[in-house]
C-alpha cells in the first residue's frame, strides 16, 4: 500500500505556510489594518487546509475498515476449513478403529468409537446416513450375540396349554467352566448399555420370562422347574408332575422362582454395567408383576380360613422374608420390605377380608338355592352355639356367685315359662337354617380376634341379613307368587331369622369389642317380620283373586231354578272348596298352626262374604231358588270346616275344625243366612227377637228387611213382620 499522509505532516505544512506568509507580508506592513488583512488571509488558508485534512481522514478510515472486514472473513473461513479437516481426520480414525473392534468382537470398543459425534458442521450432516447404517450394523451384531446368549424355545400356539413346555437355553460359549456365563457376556451387555438398548432387551426378556416361566410355575402346582446341562448351554425347562393340590404353597412357589432366578443370575445377569448390576435392572422391571402374581395366585389362597390357624401363618411370613433376602443377595431387589412381605405380614386384615368374602359368597349361594328342602322346627329347637370364653375372670365369677347367694329369693316372684321365646312348630328351608349357622360360626371367629378383625366380621354378619332382605324377595319373587308352599316357607324363614336376631347379639355381646351403643341385630327384627308378612299377604291376595274369579262364574246366584244357572253356581262353590282343600294340604305341617288357621279362615271368610253379599242383593228369591241357595250354603257349612287340617294326623285336626267361628269372621252370619233361606216369617221374627236375637247380631235391619222382601210375597203377614224388624 502507498504511504498515506498523517496528521503530523499536515501540521508541519500549516506551520510552514504561516511562516512563509508572515515573512512575505512583514516587510511591507505599514499599518495595523494591513496586519489584520494578513491574519484574515492566514485564517482562510487554515480553514481550507482543515477541510482537506477532514476529508482525507474520513476516506482513509473507511478504506481501513473495509479492509479489516475482508481480512476477518478470510480468517474465519480458513479456521473453519482447518476444523473440518481435523474432524474428518478424527472421523476416519474412529471409523477405522470401529471396524477393527467390530471384527474382533470387541463390542464395547466399537460402541465407544461410535459415540464420536460432531453434528454441528454441515459436512458431518452429510455423513449421517453412514452413521445410521453403522448404528444398525452394530445393533444387529449385538442382537445376534444377545440371542445366542439366551435362546427361547416357546410353544408354537399362542394360547398354549400348560402341557406345551417352554425352554430357555443359556449359552456357555465353550468356556472352561460351562456352568458359568459366556465370555462375551460382559462385553455384549456393556455395549448394549452404551447403545441405550440394554433396558429394551431386558424388558422384552423379562416379559417372556414372566409369561412362559414364572407365571406358570406360580399358578400351576403341577409344574416344576428343571435345570439341565448340555455341551454348550444350561437349559431351564418346566416339567409336569401329578398332584391333587389346587394351589401351590408359598414355600413351593418361592423355591421354584428362586431356582429360575438363581440360574439366570449365574449365567446371564451377574454383570455390572457402569455402577449398576444388570440383575437390579431385571428386578426393577419384573418385580411388580412377579410379586402381584405371587400375591393373587399363591398368598391369597394361603390365608387361613379359620382364626385358629393364624398362629401357624408365621411360617409363611418367615419364608417370605427369606425369599426376599435371597433376591436381595443376588441383586434383584434393593431397599426395605416390599409389597409382598407387607401383604404376608398383614395376615390378620387379609384373613378378615377373605373370611368376609367367603362368608358373603356362601350366604348368597344359600339364598339363591332351592327352598323346597325343609327342616321341622319344634319348640325344643335350640341354636347350637360354640363354647365361648367367660367374659369375666375368676374373681368376677366368684363375686357374682356371692352376690347371687346373698340376694334374697322371693317365692311369690313370677317366673317366665319354659317355652318363653320358643319357636312354634313349623318348617323352614334348610338353606335359612344354614345361614343362621353361618352367622353364628362367623361371630365365633370374631371372638378372640383382633379388634379390627372382630369388627369387620361382626358387620359381615349384619351384611348377611341385609343381603337376605334384598336378594331373596327379588330372586324368588315369581316363585313366591306362583307357589303357595314357597310363600309359606319364606314367611317361616323370615320369622325364624327374626327370632334369632332377637337373641344373637345378646349371646355374643360380652365377647365382642364393640361400643355399648351398638344395636347388634335387634334393630333388624321388625324389618324381617314385615318382610315375611308381606310375602305371605301377597300370596293370600293371589288366592283371594282366584277364589273371587271362580265365584264370579256362579252368575250372581240368581234364577237358580234354571238348571244351567244352578249348575254354574254349584260348580263355583265346589271349586272354592276344592281350592281351599288343596291349599290346606300344601300348607299343612308347614305353617305354624295359628298362622295356618288364620290364613284358611281369612280365605274361607272371603268366599262367604262374597256369597252372602250376592244373596243379599237378590230382589226376588222363589221357593225353588231358596232351596237351591240353601243347598249351596250347606255345602260350605258342611265342607268348609274340613279344610282346616293344619296337622298331618287327621284326629288332631278336629279341634281346629270345631273352632271355625273363631277364624272365620262371618261364619255365624252365613249360618244364620242359611237358616233364613228355609225359615218361615214367624221363625225369622222370632230369631230377630226385637233386635236381640241371633239374626240381629249378624244382620242390620235393612239387610233383614231386604231379605224378607226377596223371599216372601207382599202380604199383610209380611208387612207385619217387616214392622217388627227394626
Amino acid at each position: 500500500y502507498p504511504e498515506r499522509p498523517t496528521i503530523i505532516s499536515y501540521r508541519d505544512k500549516v506551520s510552514d505556510m504561516i511562516n512563509k506568509k508572515y515573512n512575505e507580508f512583514l516587510p511591507t506592513m505599514q499599518t495595523a489594518e494591513e496586519l489584520m488583512d494578513l491574519v484574515d488571509a492566514v485564517s482562510r488558508e487554515i480553514d481550507t487546509l482543515k477541510s482537506c485534512i477532514e476529508n482525507e481522514v474520513q476516506r482513509n478510515l473507511h478504506e481501513a475498515a473495509t479492509e479489516y472486514s475482508k481480512l476477518r472473513q478470510q480468517l474465519e473461513k480458513n479456521t473453519a476449513v482447518i476444523g473440518i479437516l481435523q474432524h474428518l481426520k478424527e472421523f476416519d480414525s474412529a471409523m477405522g478403529e470401529y471396524y477393527q473392534a467390530l471384527q474382533g468382537k470387541k463390542y464395547i470398543a466399537a460402541a465407544e468409537q461410535y459415540t464420536w459425534s460432531c453434528s454441528d458442521t454441515s459436512l458431518l450432516k452429510a455423513l449421517r446416513s453412514e452413521l445410521t447404517i453403522q448404528r444398525e450394523n452394530l445393533s444387529y451384531h449385538l442382537g445376534e450375540e444377545w440371542h445366542k446368549l439366551a435362546v427361547w424355545k416357546l410353544p408354537p400356539s399362542k394360547g398354549a396349554s400348560v402341557e406345551e413346555q417352554s425352554f430357555l437355553h443359556l449359552n456357555c460359549g465353550g468356556s472352561k467352566d460351562e456352568s458359568g456365563p459366556h465370555p462375551l457376556l460382559p462385553s455384549v451387555l456393556q455395549a448394549l448399555a452404551v447403545q441405550g438398548e440394554l433396558h429394551k432387551k431386558i424388558k422384552m426378556f423379562g416379559h417372556v420370562l414372566l409369561k412362559y416361566i414364572l407365571r406358570p410355575v406360580i399358578m400351576y402346582p403341577s409344574l416344576v422347574v428343571e435345570v439341565g446341562q448340555n455341551e454348550q448351554a444350561t437349559v431351564v425347562s418346566l416339567q409336569m408332575q401329578e398332584t391333587s393340590a389346587l394351589n401351590s404353597t408359598p414355600s413351593q412357589v418361592y423355591n421354584k422362582v428362586c431356582i429360575v432366578l438363581e440360574t439366570l443370575h449365574k449365567h446371564l445377569f451377574d454383570v455390572s454395567v457402569g455402577e449398576q448390576k444388570v440383575s437390579l435392572v431385571v428386578g426393577d422391571l419384573i418385580w411388580e408383576d412377579l410379586s402381584d402374581c405371587i400375591i393373587k395366585e399363591c398368598l391369597l389362597h394361603s390365608i387361613p380360613s379359620s382364626s385358629c390357624q393364624l398362629d401357624q401363618y408365621s411360617a409363611v411370613i418367615d419364608e417370605t422374608e427369606q425369599f426376599e433376602k435371597h433376591l436381595k443377595e443376588m441383586g434383584y431387589l434393593s431397599g426395605e420390605a416390599t409389597d409382598l412381605l407387607k401383604y404376608a405380614r398383614n395376615v390378620n386384615s387379609h384373613f378378615a377380608t377373605k373370611k368376609c368374602q367367603d362368608v358373603i359368597v356362601a350366604a348368597r349361594k344359600l339364598m339363591t338355592a332351592e327352598m323346597h328342602s325343609t327342616v321341622k322346627i319344634s319348640p325344643d329347637y335350640k341354636l347350637s352355639l360354640p363354647k365361648l370364653p367367660s367374659p369375666g375372670g375368676e374373681r368376677e365369677r366368684f363375686e357374682g356367685r356371692k352376690a347371687c347367694q346373698q340376694e334374697p329369693q322371693l317365692e311369690s316372684e313370677q317366673q317366665l315359662g319354659p317355652r318363653t321365646l320358643c319357636l312354634p312348630v313349623c318348617r323352614v328351608s334348610e338353606s335359612v337354617q344354614q345361614i343362621v349357622e353361618l352367622a353364628v360360626h362367623t361371630l365365633s371367629e370374631a371372638v378372640g380376634s383382633s379388634t379390627t378383625c372382630a369388627v369387620q366380621l361382626f358387620y359381615t354378619v349384619r351384611n348377611i341379613f341385609h343381603l337376605f332382605y334384598d336378594v331373596v324377595p327379588m330372586y324368588h319373587k315369581e316363585s313366591f307368587l306362583k307357589f303357595p308352599h314357597l310363600a309359606a316357607i319364606q314367611h317361616n324363614n323370615c320369622m325364624f331369622l327374626a327370632h334369632h336376631l332377637l337373641t344373637l347379639g345378646h349371646q355374643f355381646k360380652p365377647h365382642l369389642p364393640l361400643k355399648d351403643s351398638i344395636a347388634y341385630f335387634v334393630d333388624l327384627v321388625p324389618s324381617f317380620r314385615r318382610l315375611g308378612i308381606q310375602c305371605f299377604v301377597a300370596q293370600m291376595n293371589v288366592q283371594k283373586s282366584e277364589m273371587l274369579e271362580r265365584l264370579s262364574n256362579g252368575r250372581n246366584f240368581a234364577n237358580l231354578d234354571d238348571d244351567e244357572n244352578y249348575s254354574a253356581a254349584s260348580k263355583a262353590v265346589r271349586q272354592v272348596i276344592h281350592q281351599l282343600r288343596r291349599l290346606g294340604k300344601v300348607w299343612q305341617d308347614v305353617l305354624p298352626v295359628n298362622v295356618y288357621c288364620k290364613a284358611m279362615g281369612t280365605l274361607l271368610n272371603t268366599a262367604i262374604c262374597d256369597i252372602t253379599a250376592k244373596i243379599l242383593q237378590l230382589e226376588d228369591i222363589s221357593s225353588e231358588d231358596g232351596a237351591h241357595l240353601y243347598a249351596l250354603c250347606q255345602i260350605i257349612l258342611e265342607e268348609g270346616p274340613l279344610v282346616f287340617t293344619p296337622l298331618p294326623e287327621e284326629s288332631k285336626n278336629k279341634k281346629y275344625q270345631e273352632e271355625v267361628p273363631v277364624y272365620v269372621k262371618k261364619w255365624m252370619t252365613f249360618k244364620e243366612l242359611s237358616i233364613v233361606l228355609q225359615a218361615s216369617l214367624q221363625e225369622i221374627v222370632d230369631r230377630w227377637a226385637e233386635g236381640k236375637g241371633p239374626l240381629a247380631l249378624v244382620f242390620t235391619s235393612n239387610e233383614m228387611k231386604g231379605l224378607i222382601r226377596a223371599l216372601f210375597q207382599n202380604t199383610d203377614r209380611r208387612a207385619v213382620a217387616l214392622t217388627k224388624i227394626k
